[in-house]
């Protein structure tokens, strides 16, 4: 049995929370005390295509307060700073700290407060429609963990967890090709679906032109940065994805929630400064969304 903490009971948390206690393994979750108390009185419940439906009552509380093993880090990136204070240093201790945000420039925050921290992508399409109430709208969940030396071994029990649980994980020992991988895919989704309020059929359909640069742009800091440079291959990808999709950012945007923006594309458009290269596309992008801010 693995002790697992899980920081932030969103789509994203509230997925793993659910899943991780049918292999028998100990979960808490933390959260801020108004949802606290709400996840008390009304549990958790799942509807997935991959974990069919589920229900579990789960301990949760305010603050860590107990050893344990890992701890998974999901709230969005806008909430990662306010929420740390859930997760003080001492409880954490050597377990292992396993982000799963988007962008790559958290790393470097959670690195200067906790010894251990192993990076993590997922991919995924969860929800949160409700306190407790996750929706797991894709047919796939995919988990990355990269770690090396003496974080290996913890990572890959964490890993041989989720893989029994059901989740497709894997562990990698390139940090960065895996961390601008999952950024090369997701920003100009994001970026694209948001800017217009559209799934990505739509984009593909309308913005084709404009898709294809931006993930030009992004695939050139990302070769720069150490991740994939191959732009055809993401082009490639992209045109897999049903053409329903939303990206996390339309959601959050749709639903009036902060949105990721620096996380994302002010991440790519730092990276791009840093190495001399033009990205004018993404750059207009991530202007016009933050004027409607």
């Amino acid at each position: 049995m693995t002790r697992y903490a899980v920081l932030g009971p969103g789509g994203v948390g509230g997925l793993l929370a659910i899943v991780l206690p049918s292999q028998g393994h100990d979960v808490v979750v933390l959260a801020r005390p108004e949802t606290a108390t709400a996840l008390r009185d009304s549990g958790f419940r799942l509807a997935s295509p991959l974990f069919g439906e589920r229900t579990e009552s789960l301990d949760v509380t305010t603050v860590l307060d107990r050893p344990v093993d890992a701890v998974f880090v999901t709230p969005k990136a806008t909430a990662l700073t306010n929420s740390l204070d859930l997760l003080p240093l001492d409880a954490v201790g050597d377990a292992i700290v396993v982000p799963f945000l988007n962008g790559v420039d958290h790393l470097a925050l959670l690195r200067e407060r906790y010894r251990n921290v192993v990076p993590g992508v997922i991919r995924v399409e969860s929800t949160k429609v409700a306190p407790g109430v996750i929706e797991h709208a894709s047919a796939f969940a995919r988990i990355e963990l990269a770690a090396t030396g003496e974080l290996a071994g913890p990572a890959g029990r964490v890993v041989d967890d989720l893989r029994a649980a059901g989740f497709d994980a894997t562990l990698r020992d390139d940090e960065n090709a895996m961390m601008w991988s999952k950024l090369t895919f997701l920003g100009p989704i994001a970026l694209l679906t948001t800017r217009y309020q559209a799934p990505i059929g739509i984009i593909r359909d309308e913005h084709g032109d404009e898709l294809r640069t931006v993930i030009e742009e992004f695939a050139a800091v990302s070769g720069a940065e150490g991740g994939p440079g191959d732009a055809t291959a993401m082009t490639a990808v992209v045109e897999t994805l049903t053409p329903e999709m939303k990206s996390s950012m339309q959601r959050d945007a749709e639903a009036g929630r902060p949105l990721e923006l620096d996380a994302i594309g002010g991440a790519v458009l730092r990276a791009a400064q840093r190495h001399g290269i033009p990205v004018p596309t993404t750059t207009r992008l991530v202007d016009e969304l933050g004027a409607r801010r």
